[in-house]
């Protein structure tokens, strides 16, 4: 009973060593002996047992009254194994659902103190446990992962200042910048309701009434939407995020996280028959990679940009949509992640890893981009209701350094945090930390609340086109004439049809020419939309906060 009083009486939710860095972090900590290590015995030879450890000498029997009577409730073992195999499964991630993942570390390369306060970064050489997750966003968790789709690409950075999430995607844009649009444009993505079909009409329909989806769109159907397994794609942050200093100065970055294997694609053919034949592929490539010592490894650089440089950017910061050219804003190399162990219980371990982007640590903030803003509040939720309000008490969720906190109870509640009171007490009384900088002297916003929507201008039009004309070679552009061909001959909705190719002609007139050509429809006139001069008039209004840097 002392040892078990001394284990709960713990304010600190800590990583279980089995991960591989668990003891090597920044500095050193005591690992919390967690009830999985006392109790769960994963050696060969362990004796079977019930769930509450009584011993059980036959596993497929079952009592009953006699040899040919009814079965007997009072069979504890058989009642509790189906009750529990009634509510293994718990839901599915909305989005992401089809994922694999590994464990390993991040380590600091070269010096960002001039840029960012985090502990994580306060000399070189030093490291962090981690675990990533590779999915596909629309699909089941049962589908390819070869689908054509982004892929999400989240890491869960273990620091000594708290769990840090980078929630990425294989893509440096994406398909909206408007938040509200995302349940519509998900929706499209998955099933019809009457159907339960994929429906090409509803995926190109919302594609083309959302114009600004375009610049995601045309990598998508690239060849670069279809990449060759996990360990040779890049991910991006996609957000703009803001790293803060000492000093309390902050710029605005964008994370590129850039696979040191090379980048590497499958051609639709290539993808589509590996679906069929093999479509856990980039899930058994990545498992057995890391088995033969074969480790995974990127390289994380970040483009920095002064709020100043912000006021001055061509388009806004704040645009999920748009990139930020490299030969004006350079990689800046930051660190190394390396993936060094597979999962020994891939739903412990990868299905009950909960990523979010509000998971940050001092000197890491969120910018004012509208759809990571509503990220912040949506994936935790979507936590809660998929694992519990607990969840980050799962071994996989909790972070290395110490927690204390007022929160308490609510299901699943294995460490909560003992004795401690669960209120602001002045008899046991937390210490709080002050920050380095104060949020008058960061940033200040004015202004009414208003809803607010975007809308399409030739801006939207150009760095798509860039894509299109300057970054891809003539073979890749054939391929993505192709790819979208295949896609959209499919297409019932002659309106939706015609309207997507105005967008394609919007950005590049032979582009819409090629598919109509494949497809054996007339050519369409470009879509019309406001002048880029609208949408500079209105950044030039709406993206001021109260001493004149963007918001």
């Amino acid at each position: 009973m002392t040892s078990l009083r001394a284990a709960s009486s713990r304010v600190a939710f800590v990583q279980r060593t089995r991960f591989p860095l668990a003891r090597r972090t920044l500095t050193s900590y005591t690992t919390r002996n967690m009830p999985s290590q006392q109790v769960f015995n994963t050696k060969d030879g362990a004796t079977y047992t019930t769930s509450n450890g009584a011993p059980v000498q036959e596993p497929y029997a079952a009592g009953r009254v006699g040899t040919f009577g009814p079965l007997a409730i009072q069979d504890f073992h058989h009642i509790d194994l189906l009750s529990h195999f009634d509510r293994e499964r718990i839901p599915e991630r909305v989005v992401h659902a089809k994922g694999a993942g590994a464990h390993g570390y991040f380590e600091v390369t070269h010096d960002v103190t001039d840029i960012c306060m985090a502990d994580l970064f306060s000399k070189v050489g030093n490291k962090a446990n981690l675990t990533m997750r590779f999915s596909t966003v629309g699909g089941e968790s049962g589908s390819a992962d070869t689908a054509r789709d982004p892929r999400g690409f989240a890491i869960k950075l273990r620091t000594q200042q708290g769990n840090w999430d980078w929630v990425f995607n294989n893509t440096p844009v994406f398909f909206i910048r408007d938040p509200a649009k995302f349940p519509h444009f998900i929706h499209t993505q998955k099933r019809d309701p009457q159907t339960h079909l994929k429906d090409v009409d509803m995926f190109w329909d919302y594609l083309s009434q959302n114009p600004e989806s375009a610049h995601q769109v045309l990598i998508l159907f690239s060849d670069r939407g279809t990449p060759d397994g996990f360990a040779h794609q890049h991910g991006y942050s996609g957000h703009t995020y803001k790293w803060v200093n000492a000093k309390g100065e902050f710029v605005y970055v964008q994370i590129h996280v850039i696979a040191d294997k090379g980048f590497k694609t499958l051609n639709n053919e290539q993808a589509g028959q590996l679906a069929g034949d093999n479509p856990d592929y980039g899930t058994q490539e990545l498992f057995e990679m890391i088995e033969k010592g074969d480790y995974p490894s990127w390289t994380v650089s970040v483009q920095t940009m002064t709020a100043e440089q912000a006021e001055k950017f061509r388009y806004s910061v704040l645009d999920l949509t748009k990139i930020w050219p490299h030969s004006d804003y350079p990689l800046r190399p930051v660190g190394k992640i390396v993936l060094n162990e597979n999962p020994q219980n891939y739903f412990a371990e990868i299905e009950q890893v909960a990523f979010s982007p509000s998971h940050m640590v001092p000197g890491a903030e969120p910018s004012a981009d509208p759809v990571l803003q509503s990220r912040l509040y949506s994936y935790p939720d979507t936590h809660r209701h998929r694992l519990g309000t607990n969840y980050q008490q799962l071994p996989v969720n909790a972070p290395v350094c110490p927690v204390a906190n007022f929160q308490r109870d609510g299901a699943m509640a294995f460490n909560n945090q003992g004795s401690r009171p669960n209120y602001q007490s002045s008899i046991q009384p937390l210490t709080y930390k002050k920050s380095a900088y104060t949020t008058a002297s960061h940033e200040q916003f004015l202004g009414a609340s208003i809803l607010d929507l975007s809308f399409m201008t030739e801006l939207d039009w150009e760095q798509p086109r860039a894509l299109y004309q300057k970054v891809m070679n003539d073979k890749e552009r054939a391929a993505t004439i192709h790819n979208l061909s295949v896609h959209m001959k499919n297409i019932k909705s002659k309106v939706v049809l015609e309207r997507q190719l105005s967008v394609w002609a919007a950005i590049d007139q032979s582009l819409a020419d090629g598919i109509s050509k494949t497809l054996g429809v007339p050519t369409v006139a470009p879509m019309k939309v406001a002048p880029a001069s609208a949408a500079l008039r209105y950044q030039a209004y709406a993206g001021k906060s109260a001493k004149g840097l963007p918001n």
